[in-house]
């Protein structure tokens, strides 16, 4: 137990960063290129650690499907679409709207890994609604449709991506190498990036710097491949929706460190949604009876 709360504590401060971190990164490079080079990074340490292991490095045969389906998930689905839609969108509210993640696996952990649905998280996905008003309403009710909005709701659509892939693991992935599994998820979805990257982004956009170049070293090494390792280790040790939970502050951490940082303005709309975000993934987590057990008991007193 002491390991998991210290893997959490390390994975929820190192994320709370990493955006401040990638939204500097976006004026040097476009947002594919950085995140394939981020994950091609974050890969190669991992192999590193293989060999010295002296653990198989390739997967067996009929692993590969599943590493590719993970790989789509995390590198197109997460990756891409949040580092994409972060161009238009501050890095603090970023983090608000990738970690509404949890709320995301809660409704999916009840459909693919039969953990019910409680009262408690009924209230965590009404809470995760309301957020939702608080953050985007503003623009939908009364301002026009723009850049800033698009950029959200890939945002929104990101988080719901790494909750496909978080259940997808632990269908998949609970007794599996997590090394092997996260490298070669990180080496694949690194091509699968780069090739969008060559296809739609002009090399005119990239600027090499320093402060790229350590920004790409600290997702790459920190933000991708240990956390990630770690997180779908503790995955693998706890039940989803309970580790989905412990996320909860890392928005909060982002919105800090965007203010601290980057100057970044927090509105009370935002403020208020992220409380909610929390509150929401709380609520969604809290391990209470089941509707169909209370049922069950208020029949049997009748």
């Amino acid at each position: 137990m002491v390991r998991i709360v210290g893997l959490i504590a390390a994975v929820t401060l190192i994320w709370g960063y990493t955006w401040v971190v990638v939204k500097i990164s976006l004026s040097s490079m476009p947002p594919f290129l950085f995140s394939g080079l981020r994950m091609l990074i974050g890969a190669f340490p991992l192999f590193i650690i293989q060999l010295v292991l002296r653990k198989a490095l390739l997967p067996a045969a009929n692993d590969w499907k599943n590493i590719l389906t993970i790989s789509l998930l995390m590198s197109l689905g997460y990756f891409g679409l949040s580092t994409y839609g972060m161009q238009f969108v501050d890095s603090g509210l970023t983090s608000v709207l990738v970690y509404s993640m949890p709320i995301f696996v809660t409704v999916l952990a009840h459909f693919f890994l039969k953990e019910k649905i409680t009262l408690m998280k009924i209230i965590g996905l009404c809470l995760g609604a309301i957020a939702f008003v608080f953050i985007v309403g503003p623009q939908i009710f009364h301002t026009a449709f723009g850049i800033e909005l698009v950029g959200q709701f890939l945002i929104i659509f990101a988080a719901a991506s790494w909750a496909c892939a978080n259940i997808f693991s632990k269908l998949k992935f609970s007794n599996y190498d997590i090394i092997k599994m996260t490298s070669w998820q990180l080496f694949i979805g690194a091509f699968l990036l780069l090739a969008v990257s060559a296809i739609t982004e002009p090399v005119t956009e990239v600027h090499w710097t320093f402060a790229a170049g350590l920004s790409l070293l600290f997702c790459g090494i920190f933000s991708t491949a240990f956390t990630f390792v770690a997180w779908f280790w503790v995955l693998g040790k706890i039940e989803a929706s309970v580790a989905s939970m412990t996320l909860m502050t890392v928005p909060i951490l982002g919105l800090f460190f965007g203010w601290l940082q980057l100057n970044e303005k927090l509105t009370s709309n935002i403020a208020i949604g992220a409380v909610f975000i929390c509150l929401g993934i709380f609520f969604s987590a809290y391990k209470g009876k089941s509707l169909q057990e209370k049922s069950k008991i208020l029949y049997s007193k009748t």
